[in-house]
Order: C-alpha cells, then sequence, then structure tokens
C-alpha cells in the first residue's frame, strides 16, 4: 500500500486559511496520494473550498463545540482520523495553529516530528526532509524513522496552492471527545489586531521598517504601503522600541515572510530578521550605511537618507498613478 499523505486545514473565521494551501503544495510535492482534513464548529461548509485541489478526498469532522477550538480539543479527532484511516504522513502549515497541534498530534500516535521543513524529496519510498537550521543560514536533511511522520511546513518556502480542477469527495465524521488535556484548558478570546492590510503570511508586497524610523514609523511607511496594497513589516529593534506593535515583527522570532516584493527600509539586515524575509523573490533595500549587512542579499539597494527617499518614492508613485 502506497504512502498517504494528511493535510490538516486551518479555519479562521468558518473559512480555511489560505496558508493551508502550502501544505496542500507539500502534498503535491511528493507525488504521493493525499487527503485533506478540516476540523472545527463549520468543517462542512469550509470543506467546500478545498475540493478542487486534487486530494483523494476531503473529510470534514464538524463539532458545535469547536467553535473557538484549542489544539488539546482538536488534536484527539486528528490523530484519531488519522490512524484510522491510514495515513502516513500528517502534515500541517507552520504557522502558529500548525506548530501548536503537530506536536501533540505526533506524541498522540507515537510519531517522529520534522517541523518547520523548508523542502521534500520522495525517491525509493522513502521522504528526506530539507529543514533550516542555524537560524536559516544552513541546511539540514532528515528522514523519520517512525511508521507514522508529522511535519509541518514553512509557508514561506512552499507557495499557496491553487486549484487543480476536478472536485474532490467529502466525507463527514464524526470529531473525537476531547482528552483529559483539553479539560484543563479554557478559551477565553481573541484579541487580534484590525487591520484592512493584507496579513503578513499572505501578503505579495510588505514594506518593513526598521529602528531608524523611529517615531515617524507609520508616518513614513503608510503612504508608500496604502500606494502598493501593502502589508506592513518592522524588525525586531523597531518593536522593541516600540516604534511598531509585536505582530509586525518579521524574523527569526516573528513572522517568517516570503512576498514578491520585500521592500526593506531603515533596516540593517541582522542575521535574525534576514532569516523571516530571505527567501522573498524580489528584496529592495533603502538604508544610509552602504556597509548594512541588508544589502548582500537585496536585489536592488538604495544608499540614502530614508526621511528623503520613501517620500519622493512616494511622489513618483502618485504621478505614475
Amino acid at each position: 500500500m502506497s504512502t498517504q499523505i494528511l493535510v490538516v486545514a486551518e479555519l479562521h473565521e468558518g473559512h480555511v486559511r489560505k496558508s493551508t494551501h502550502s501544505a496542500i503544495t507539500f502534498a503535491r510535492a511528493t507525488g504521493l496520494p493525499f487527503a485533506i482534513l478540516v476540523v472545527g464548529a463549520t468543517a462542512k461548509a469550509a470543506a467546500a473550498e478545498v475540493t478542487g485541489f486534487g486530494a483523494t478526498k476531503v473529510i470534514a469532522a464538524e463539532d458545535a463545540k469547536l467553535a473557538n477550538p484549542v489544539c488539546e480539543a482538536v488534536a484527539p479527532t486528528i490523530a484519531a482520523i488519522a490512524k484510522s484511516g491510514g495515513f502516513d504522513v500528517i502534515a500541517t502549515t507552520a504557522s502558529s495553529f500548525g506548530k501548536d497541534v503537530a506536536p501533540r498530534v505526533a506524541a498522540k500516535l507515537s510519531a517522529g516530528y520534522a517541523p518547520d521543513i523548508s523542502g521534500v524529496k520522495a525517491e525509493g519510498g522513502k521522504l528526506t526532509y530539507k529543514r533550516p537550521i542555524y537560524a536559516g543560514n544552513a541546511y539540514g536533511l532528515c528522514e523519520i524513522t517512525t511508521p507514522v511522520q508529522v511535519v509541518s511546513v514553512r509557508q514561506s518556502e512552499f507557495q499557496a496552492a491553487e486549484p487543480s480542477g476536478g472536485a474532490s469527495p467529502v466525507e463527514s465524521v464524526a470529531a473525537t471527545a476531547p482528552d483529559a488535556a483539553a479539560a484543563r484548558v479554557e478559551f477565553l478570546g481573541l484579541e487580534a489586531a484590525k487591520s484592512e492590510r493584507p496579513d503578513l503570511g499572505e501578503a505579495r508586497v510588505i514594506i518593513s521598517g526598521g529602528r531608524a524610523l523611529k517615531e515617524k514609523f507609520a508616518e513614513v511607511l503608510d503612504p508608500l504601503a496604502n500606494l502598493l496594497g501593502a502589508a506592513v513589516g518592522a524588525s525586531r529593534a523597531a518593536c522593541d522600541a516600540g516604534y511598531a506593535p509585536p505582530e509586525l515583527q518579521v524574523g527569526q522570532t516573528g513572522r517568517v515572510v516570503a512576498p514578491q516584493l520585500y521592500v526593506a527600509i531603515g533596516i540593517s539586515g541582522a542575521i535574525q530578521h534576514l532569516a523571516g524575509m530571505k527567501s522573498s523573490k524580489t528584496i529592495v533595500a533603502i538604508n544610509k550605511d552602504p556597509d548594512a549587512p541588508i544589502f548582500q542579499v537585496a536585489d536592488y539597494g538604495l544608499v540614502a537618507d530614508l526621511f528623503v527617499a520613501v517620500p519622493e518614492l512616494v511622489a513618483e508613485l502618485k504621478k505614475q498613478a
């Protein structure tokens, strides 16, 4: 019997998050058959959103009690379906949800776990995973030797899958009752920053600023981001200094992104920041220090005072609009 992959979808406000499409791309890259699992209070309706991606089937485990699911409550259902369905590989995207639920599922299945993978190679019936190490400055290859494998997929390395046509059948199954671990966890609420801008993990264009912007962080970056329909990011130094909220942080300890265009303004380019954005398709850097490390990874660099260069760039873009 050939290896089968189970892709675990992530739900947000009743819909499948686009980040799930990266895990689907991973499954396609192996050339192996895969199914998609949707767990939550709106699982049946959300399952219809992923029927066109070439899965052998879409499994919907709906339970009204999972309207605000915590991973301790979801993991038993994922593990039970993986076991009963004979799935050999369980894949999630390496989002906050994926990184939370994947090790719990691995523990329930006595499975080896490879987190944050950036590549996969299928050869001779084995899967070899590529993982970043040393803050992304090197990569290692690993194999999981347990009968069942669990992986989380780095969204910046696997592009979001597009529908391939067709319509996968939807199979409804019952959710598994939460275990003792879920009884000790209570969902109190979600505090999410509201913004009309794209999410950092899904944006095609990101404008990021560093500590050099100081109190003018939003004043300088927002006009450019508005013109380009871009998300706004920040270095850890800018966030630590209070010039930008922590949810905008890009880097090793923040968000890992790979947009089509990444514009780094007033960012020196420390290793920790580069680890979060160097997979961007095109990198543009604006910095007055010609020796700033950011220029070593930039496709285009401008040595200039950002407080002069960025407003001039905005003015030129307005002329072209």
